[in-house]
């Protein structure tokens, strides 16, 4: 056996069988020619009572002398009880972000999540993380990884962090999965962005002109009844846009909503009169158990934002929301004196926290009121005009 040099290495001519080289300063140190004339480093050692090879360059790509090095370094760390072959084997097969993601969605979204949030998970997960980190091994991912993906969507803050919590859930599961070690989550330090909160409500002329965008889309027909019906209920009951686009007849109770399921759990919503006319004015399809009916047979209205932009563009209103019409449903509540507690109930608010972005609107019928007072007072202390 030879040392092998790059002359020697160089000179070596496939055969029609793939063969080796062996070194005769390093046992175990040799190259392996491939019938197509690759040639590449090997160790050769033996470990759990077999015979291993570990190929780890290419002749070309590392120098004979390079490689020496590097094979020394190796069978060193095989004495030490390692088996760089069954190590490489390892990381081959490793799971990658996207194999964990879609286990996330199957083992996880698919039964603890609700509908609505699976989508907001699968969106997610197809527009924001496996493009930028899906052929990543699991294990490999580091934190800088994360923080340049947040970092890259910094002019959507909402977004940024959305996607960071999403990224956190899927490494908190992939440790419970044994897939990174206790501990070791990425996400964790990667600071989110600040997130304007934004509260839009509709003053009277805006809800005025809303409703004559509707009646104008209603009598020209531009738009289907059933959208329209959408949009005035979720005027008159405050409730979020999935809980009346899934509504169902058999929901409908005298005077209420008994909806099974929304964000927060089972939840009764009360009728006013109002609202009551919209549903019997709703035409039922036959064979569909939904009141906000789509194109698709037996199925709900799936899209409610290309004429809700069409409807509010009608309006005058570019920069409204469809939850905006939520916020102004509260607005409207705290100027009429309804107290915080009762509006967290008539929105089905869990926490009081939730109620309470709406507090400093309690402010505005007493700072009337007190303006009113006090300019009573302050005629009358001026006394009786003269003359």
């Amino acid at each position: 056996m030879p040392k092998l040099t790059k002359r020697i290495i160089d000179s070596a001519e496939p055969k029609d069988t793939d063969y080796f080289i062996w070194d005769e300063e390093i046992p175990g140190f040799g190259v392996r020619v491939l019938r197509t004339g690759k040639k590449s480093y090997v160790v050769q050692y033996r470990a759990g009572g077999r015979t291993r090879r570990y190929s780890f360059s290419q002749h070309g790509v590392m120098t004979a002398d390079e490689a020496r090095k590097q094979a020394r370094e190796l069978l060193v760390s095989v004495d030490k009880g390692e088996n760089p072959s069954e190590e490489a084997r390892t990381q081959r097969l490793a799971p990658t972000m996207a194999d964990l993601c879609e286990r996330f969605m199957d083992e996880h979204v698919r039964h603890r999540c609700k509908p609505s949030t699976q989508g907001e998970y699968r969106r997610a997960v197809e527009l924001f993380i496996k493009p930028e980190i899906g052929s990543h091994k699991v294990q490999d991912v580091t934190r800088a990884d994360i923080a340049r993906l947040h970092h890259k969507h910094r002019d959507t803050p909402y977004q940024a962090n959305r996607t960071l919590g999403v990224l956190s859930k899927l490494f908190n599961l992939a440790e419970v999965w044994n897939l990174r070690p206790d501990g070791s989550n990425p996400c964790r330090h990667v600071k989110k962005y600040r997130e304007e909160k934004r509260e839009r409500f509709l003053s009277p002329d805006e809800l005025n002109r809303l409703s004559t965008a509707l009646n104008d889309a209603e009598r020209d027909g531009s738009e289907g009844v059933h959208f329209i019906a959408a949009i005035r209920l979720l005027i008159l009951t405050g409730c979020r846009l999935g809980e009346i686009q899934t509504l169902k007849w058999s929901y409908i109770q005298p005077g209420y909503l008994a909806l099974p399921d929304s964000k927060t759990g089972a939840k009764k919503v009360y009728l006013g009169e109002a609202a009551m006319e919209v549903l019997d004015a709703v035409p039922r399809l036959p064979g569909n158990p939904y009141v906000i009916c789509g194109a698709v047979e037996g199925q709900h209205l799936q899209d409610l934002q290309k004429p809700w932009r069409r409807l509010r563009q009608r309006a005058g209103l570019p920069d409204l929301r469809i939850h905006d019409l939520r916020h102004s449903f509260a607005s409207a509540a705290v100027g009429m004196g309804e107290s915080l507690p009762m509006i967290g109930k008539l929105l089905g608010h869990s926490q009081v926290q939730t109620t309470a972005r709406y507090a400093h609107l309690a402010d505005d019928p007493l700072r009337a009121s007190s303006e009113r007072v006090s300019a009573l007072l302050a005629a009358r202390m001026k006394g009786p005009p003269a003359g």
